[in-house]
């Protein structure tokens, strides 16, 4: 028997290409004013090569948490990936807002971030969308840990896979279109609408982890959408359980002044291309598939009911 040696997947390119895209951004800023704490940056960018790097090895490993952290690195890293996004476009100010907006109002004929919650005052409309709004982040986690924890894991990798996918593109998006969105660009709404609990909690949130210039394309929006109709693929329970609030949290965006309602449509967009690709990746990716790749007369090695080439 053969055992296949480590080697880097799908999820290990994409973030390294991921990172090369990023220090470019990096290494743009010197065109004008230096980033504050660049040096920082680019020694994180070099500290997540290395642990890309150790990836294969630790999910070929023997120890659990090694192989789960192996392949939820990515999803693990989110928030400074995130964060990060922030501090490189700070300085862009609201230089791409009055584009979106124009596209804005000629799609729908007028700024509906601004009007829907000031014109439609309902706390129990915006009790509900908010909430929902509040759930991404158990959105995107449910999805890949649910499949995990039944035993799924080529389909929660795969999922993990799909979502850091969309992640990267909106986070390319990010750097290089950046869009401060609604929320920075107009007043606050004051009303019954914006005084609800779950509308507060959301407002605070941002206050205290939101990234400037990471409103066009949703994330929020694509990931979620993404993650769903993942989970509806490999166990149409779990997504029929997170459609709801994945359904909530695209009218909440635009209903919370967080997006305005291009950066929800093209989120949108991005998830149906993600999700019309994924199948020809799952193919490529199928045991059926590495089995035609593996040599005449080499076995695979085994390991807990999983394929070692997986």
């Amino acid at each position: 028997m053969v055992v296949a040696k480590p080697s880097f997947k799908a999820i290990d390119r994409v973030t390294l290409l991921y990172v090369a895209v990023a220090t470019g951004a990096v290494a743009l800023s010197f065109r004008g004013d230096d980033i504050a704490g660049w040096p920082w940056l680019l020694l994180a960018h070099l500290l997540l090569v290395v642990l890309v790097w150790l990836a294969p090895a630790a999910r070929a490993g023997s120890g659990a948490v090694g192989r789960f952290l192996g392949d939820w690195y990515p999803m693990l890293l989110l928030g400074a990936l995130y964060g990060e996004i922030g501090v490189l476009t700070l300085d862009a100010g609201f230089q791409n807002d009055p584009t979106i907006q124009r596209l804005e109002v000629w799609l729908f004929g007028s700024q509906v971030s601004y009007r829907w919650i000031r014109e439609t005052v309902s706390p129990l409309l915006s009790w509900v969308l908010h909430a929902c709004y509040v759930a991404y982040y158990p959105i995107l986690y449910a999805s890949p840990l649910g499949l995990w924890l039944i035993g799924k894991r080529d389909a929660s990798r795969q999922t993990i896979f799909a979502v850091m996918v969309t992640f990267y593109l909106c986070y390319v998006a990010f750097l290089f279109f950046p869009v401060a969105g609604p929320r920075y660009a107009f007043d606050a709404a004051h009303n019954a609408a914006a005084a609800v609990g779950p509308a507060r909690f959301a407002a605070w949130l941002l206050d205290l982890g939101d990234s400037w210039g990471a409103a066009f394309p949703s994330s929020h929006v694509a990931a979620s959408v993404v993650a769903t109709g993942m989970a509806l693929r490999y166990w149409r329970g779990l997504g029929l359980v997170l459609l709801p609030f994945t359904a909530g949290l695209i009218l909440a965006v635009v209903y919370g002044q967080f997006h305005y309602a291009v950066d929800a449509l093209a989120g949108l967009v991005v998830a149906a291309v993600i999700l019309a690709i994924m199948p020809r990746v799952d193919a490529l990716g199928s045991p059926v598939a590495a089995a035609a790749r593996v040599p005449s007369g080499v076995s695979v090695g085994m390991r807990g009911g999983e394929r070692l080439d997986a």
